[in-house]
């Protein structure tokens, strides 16, 4: 999983990124709130870490600005200034949760796979899976890109929806084939292929940027390159 990491101070950052990448997770680094804006734009993360008192647009405003763009990936404010209305504020600016500092790594990765695990099921629970400008309506089985529809049939929209659950995650061609083929070996090997091909042309063709990625000897990854 990828966490966008908007922080200043060096030796803050230098601590947290390795703490999290010792961890599993993937760190991005922002040292101001404009450039974190940016960078939230244009990727997508399982979460954003940010403290408040940052050089450019603060942490606060940066919050209020994402929501305001329709993002909604989980945001954990930093911050020393730790009182309750501190806190309200940051709630009140779209914070899914507020840890003030100094704090314990401990609970701070505890707060981390917390609001992981609750935007996991969130999405899980939606209607409507979105990764980057890709999006599948699962009550209406729409799935478009850029607004452009893409017509799939029924066993490519489930590979499809199996990947947008677990996007960013590498998958083996043993869990498609057990989760999508309801066999638990690989003897569907060159039939997976097959529709990752062909989902691959429906999907990434003629777009600028891939989704739908192969991990040689390991299997596919949904990320947005």
């Amino acid at each position: 999983m990828k966490i966008l990491l908007i922080e200043d101070e060096p030796k803050t950052v230098q601590s947290l990124k390795q703490g999290l990448e010792e961890n599993s997770y993937e760190v991005e680094v922002a040292y101001d709130g404009t450039i974190a804006k940016q960078l939230a734009l244009r990727n997508n993360y399982s979460l954003i870490v940010s403290d408040i008192i940052i050089p450019g647009i603060n942490g606060l405003e940066l919050c209020k600005q994402l929501r305001a763009e329709g993002i909604q990936t989980p945001i954990l404010m930093l911050t020393a200034l730790s009182t309750t209305d501190d806190k309200l504020l940051g709630f009140d600016a779209g914070a899914d949760d507020y840890l003030g500092k100094p704090f314990d790594f401990k609970e701070f990765l505890a707060r981390i796979k917390a609001l992981l695990k609750r935007s996991s099921q969130t999405q899980l629970d939606a209607q409507v899976l979105k990764f980057a400008d890709l999006e599948m309506d699962l009550i209406s089985k729409l799935v478009t890109r850029s607004g452009q529809s893409i017509n799939l049939t029924s066993k490519e929209f489930q590979l499809l929806e199996y990947f947008l659950r677990n996007q960013e995650m590498v998958i083996s061609k043993a869990q498609i084939a057990e989760n999508i083929w309801e066999v638990e070996d690989e003897n569907s090997s060159n039939l997976i292929e097959v529709y990752v091909n062909y989902l691959r042309k429906k999907v990434d063709k003629g777009f600028s940027s891939k989704l739908i990625h192969t991990q040689f000897g390991r299997g596919y990854i949904l990320k947005n390159e």
